[in-house]
């Protein structure tokens, strides 16, 4: 993949060469201030554009001409991200294993809500089959995590595809047809 045309790069080398002739030529007061001085400015020079163009990127307010449906996608895709991203803030116990599980999980669980929310939006039929295998492994995939560190794997149930318009009727759990994981994995 070829970077934006915005982007410049340079190898460290290149890099290394133009700092010092730009510095050989500038009189300091003290050796290596210019070089320092210098780096600093060209560091500068090459980190602020990205930053400006990633904030280019999303805009805070999105475009006033978007569906009701696209704005909808919009918000409950942000949603599901800003909590993902909040879940994943878990606070280390000291058990490498456990704080792994304690940050994937969210992740996944983040992956699993946009897939949902493809399904409830998407029209494209491609993605739409991706979407559900994405569903499908990232739960079966927290399961696992959570049987590996010993913790049971919860009952699952449908993600559900419609937004939520009342009170739900009924749920049907099938106890009977849960997986069993553990066979396959050994310590």
């Amino acid at each position: 993949m070829q970077p934006p045309a915005w982007e410049f790069r340079m190898h460290r080398s290149q890099f290394h060469r133009l700092v010092a002739a730009l510095a050989g030529r500038c009189r300091w007061p003290r050796p290596g201030l210019g070089m320092a001085l210098i780096g600093a400015r060209i560091l500068v020079a090459f980190a602020i554009p990205p930053l400006v163009f990633a904030h280019e990127a999303h805009p805070a307010n999105p475009p006033a001409a978007l569906s009701a449906e696209e704005r909808a996608f919009l918000e409950e895709n942000e949603s599901a991200m800003a909590k993902m991203m909040n879940d994943m803030a878990a606070k280390p116990t000291g058990d490498v294993d456990r704080d792994f599980v304690a940050m994937m999980n969210p992740h996944h669980q983040g992956a699993i809500d946009m897939a949902v929310i493809e399904l409830r939006y998407g029209k494209n039929e491609q993605l739409r089959r991706i979407a559900q295998e994405i569903i499908v492994d990232q739960m079966q995939e927290i399961a696992a995590m959570k049987l590996a560190i010993g913790e049971p794997a919860t009952d699952t149930t449908p993600a559900p595809t419609q937004p939520p318009s009342g009170p739900v009727a009924s749920v049907h759990h099938h106890p009977g047809m849960q997986m069993d994981m553990s066979a396959g994995m050994k310590k």
